[in-house]
């Protein structure tokens, strides 16, 4: 079992900057890949970010390419998110999750799942 605790979420003005955390639990961490997910009232759960295990590779969704940002530190079992620029529709409920080895982008690939963080940005 691997438990996932986010934070960091808020409110902030079009523009601004958010850093998001999730620290883990349980298992060990270090052969998870972790993605970052998010959801808005009345959509699906979509795919923000992700990193490997291995090589701490990383993989961005179109739409947060070039603002936000993925890391990972296995020492403190803790995965980060940092984004920038943020725009409105940046404003969900942002998961992190878990599964073995590699990335994906399908929900339904992860094993793990944390309760969410809410993320607001105003205009």
């Amino acid at each position: 079992q691997v438990q996932l605790v986010e934070s960091g979420g808020g409110l902030v003005q079009a523009g601004g900057s958010l850093r998001l955390s999730c620290a883990a639990s349980g298992r060990t961490f270090r052969r998870y890949a972790v993605g970052w997910f998010r959801q808005a009232p009345g959509t699906e759960r979509e795919f923000v970010a992700g990193i490997s295990w291995s090589d701490s590779s990383t993989y961005y969704a179109d739409s947060v390419k070039g603002r936000f940002t993925i890391s990972r530190d296995n020492a403190k079992n803790t995965v980060y998110l940092q984004m920038k620029s943020l725009k409105p529709e940046d404003t969900a409920v942002y998961y992190c999750a878990s599964k073995l080895l590699d990335i994906a982008t399908m929900a339904t690939s992860y094993t793990y799942w944390g309760q969410g963080t809410q993320v607001t940005v105003s205009s």
